[in-house]
């Protein structure tokens, strides 16, 4: 598991590009048969990715986490990315298609991840957070998720949202999750964009060909700062960041959250002409 600091928005004033990348950029999250986590003291959220092949991967706990099993103080969000498979937590078991969500509570001790066929293997997206009290595990499947359109294809970015674990659908203690998906012609997302002055947001970019990349602007916002993010390359935005980007081609991505509260529209917007 590496360690991520928290960082105050002075600092990255001083930061070239491989210290911003090294600070907020986690492009190797994805290995085939293998678990992967980073810990992000940015609100103490836990990201991860679990690449199953022939034989299932089990969820263990780390020394940095100080605990006896994984969601032993956390609750777990798990976002399936690539084909078919089967997360089992303390005994059930829940089949995840391609863009299914499991959310799963605090205080299961057992997590176990399989594909259905290791030549298309399931890949697993884990965002944490910490959590003090214990809520059902609940599957929310791609057709369930509360979905709306938003934007346009005069301003390039006509996208749907799609809402999994909210406050009007599967609580959670203190995760946000949802994926966003650009149609074709469309390359923005979050524009005008926003600040959380109350949470932690992290994107996951997928859906974007080998060729294709994502120009992601974080910072205060008289001060951006850009990152070139591929194919499932993740970006932590601190509460005081912006969190927007541009395409060279339309792409989708999760978005996941978590703080002090869960209301989605809990924002500080940031008119497009403010930004520098």
């Amino acid at each position: 598991m590496q360690t991520r600091e928290a960082t105050h928005p002075a600092e990255i004033t001083s930061m070239d590009t491989d210290a911003l990348r090294g600070r907020f950029v986690v492009d190797d999250l994805f290995r085939p048969g293998a678990v992967r986590f980073v810990y992000s003291h940015e609100d103490r959220i836990v990201l991860g990715g679990v690449v199953p092949l022939d034989s299932p991967l089990s969820l263990g706990t780390d020394d940095a986490l100080y605990a006896e099993y994984f969601c032993q103080r956390r609750e777990l969000a798990i976002t399936n990315l690539g084909g078919a498979g089967t997360v089992t937590a303390d005994g059930a078991q829940f089949a995840l298609a391609a863009e299914d969500v499991l959310y799963i509570g605090q205080g299961t001790r057992e997590v176990s991840f399989a594909s259905d066929d290791a030549a298309n293997p399931a890949t697993y997206y884990l965002f944490s957070a910490t959590a003090h009290t214990s809520l059902p595990t609940t599957l929310v499947t791609k057709a369930q998720a509360a979905e709306t359109a938003a934007g346009a294809a005069e301003t390039a970015n006509r996208r749907t949202i799609r809402k999994y674990l909210h406050q009007q659908g599967v609580g959670t203690a203190q995760i946000v999750l949802g994926i966003t998906s650009l149609e074709p012609g469309s390359v923005w997302n979050t524009m005008p964009c926003h600040t959380h002055g109350r949470r932690t947001e992290v994107y996951l970019y997928f859906g974007l060909g080998p060729e294709h990349r994502v120009v992601h602007l974080m910072g205060e916002p008289r001060s951006t700062r850009n990152l070139i993010l591929a194919d499932r390359d993740v970006v932590i935005s601190p509460s005081w960041s912006v969190h927007t980007g541009a395409g060279t081609s339309n792409y989708a991505f999760v978005w996941a959250m978590a703080g002090e509260n869960q209301e989605f529209e809990d924002m500080q917007q940031v008119a497009t002409d403010a930004l520098r």
